[in-house]
């Protein structure tokens, strides 16, 4: 049984890859696994911005309002922060791209940390269960 990942638009596959590396072509994986090297840093940026639980509940946070906005104190109120852990998380979430601020101390979401959001955290958990579940057989 092969296991991959499709992106749909609509019913049109626009991306398609193999997730096991013995159903690659040798010179795609090579290819993507270079591709990977350049964006380095990109990634890292990202994977920083969301490997920490606050600032993942401050994404939750931002992703259940309607207008995606939300001010610096209510994350201290509603996460119970401090003003450092909110400024210093902050940040961390503007350098990954995901939020922007937008005025003084009030937070967007951008598109690319909705997205970005969206995948890291439900759709890799979705693609971990499976993974484990294809194992099992």
């Amino acid at each position: 049984m092969k296991f991959k990942l499709q992106i749909l638009r609509d019913d049109d596959v626009i991306f398609e890859m193999p997730l096991s590396h013995s159903d690659w072509e040798r010179e795609k994986l090579k290819n993507a696994l270079e591709m990977m090297e350049t964006n380095f840093l990109r990634y890292s940026k990202i994977f920083n911005a969301l490997s920490n639980k606050t600032r993942l509940m401050m994404m939750k946070q931002l992703l259940e309002r309607k207008n995606r906005v939300i001010t610096f104190t209510d994350f201290m109120r509603k996460l119970e922060l401090n003003p450092k852990l909110v400024w210093e998380n902050t940040r961390k979430l503007r350098d990954g791209g995901l939020i922007v601020k937008i005025g003084r101390g009030r937070y967007r979401c951008s598109k690319f940390g909705e997205t970005s959001f969206m995948m890291m955290s439900l759709v890799l958990r979705q693609l971990l269960e499976s993974q484990e579940e294809f194992e099992s057989f």
